[in-house]
């Protein structure tokens, strides 16, 4: 175990500070998909995947520092004002994604408080055609701003992973376990 003055240090050479930050805990969802790890990261990592289910506009350039970039509008087009653009921070192939927003569609009402805040999705493959998508969201402020758009991505990230469990259904004789969850 590392000293205490040790991890002081590191954390001053760093800029990490206790309390200068604060942030509300993790906001977690997550799902069993019916399918494949290698189908549910080709529906999220993959321009067809993308629009096969959650959006009428994608591009993905998978790469760290590349975007992906998003249209909910099906009479809109990429880079309007309505796209969305994350950037990729890191992935693990068919294990983990994680991104940053780095620019909000127009009307997005909460353009100061998103600029702080990344996602990190896990798939752990959980036999041949069993999935579990696990979605993190970090860097929630406590501020009212953030505060709002936490509850909106509570929402927004519930959808998401129903999409996905839609565009897998599970077999007529299932047993319901395709349903989400949202921890804290």
């Amino acid at each position: 175990m590392m000293p205490r003055n040790t991890l002081l240090a590191i954390s001053a050479l760093c800029g990490w500070t206790a309390g200068v930050i604060a942030e509300q805990p993790p906001l977690v969802h997550e799902g069993i998909i019916r399918a494949s790890v290698d189908q549910v990261w080709a529906a999220f990592t993959t321009k067809k995947g993308l629009e096969s289910w959650m959006v009428p506009h994608a591009e993905i350039d998978l790469r760290v520092n590349g975007k992906m970039r998003t249209n909910y509008h099906a009479d809109g087009a990429i880079g309007d004002p309505n796209t969305i653009e994350n950037t990729i921070l890191s992935f693990d192939p068919k294990r983990m994604l994680s991104l940053r927003a780095t620019k909000p569609p127009a009307n997005f009402p909460f353009k100061s408080a998103i600029k702080g805040t990344w996602s990190v999705m896990y798939f752990d493959a959980l036999g041949p055609k069993r999935t579990r998508l696990r979605v993190i969201g970090l860097g929630y402020g406590t501020d009212e701003e953030a505060t709002r758009m936490r509850a909106f991505f509570e929402m927004a990230n519930a959808w998401t992973i129903r999409k996905l469990q839609e565009k897998f259904p599970a077999p007529a004789d299932a047993s319901g376990e395709q349903g989400t969850k949202k921890e804290e």
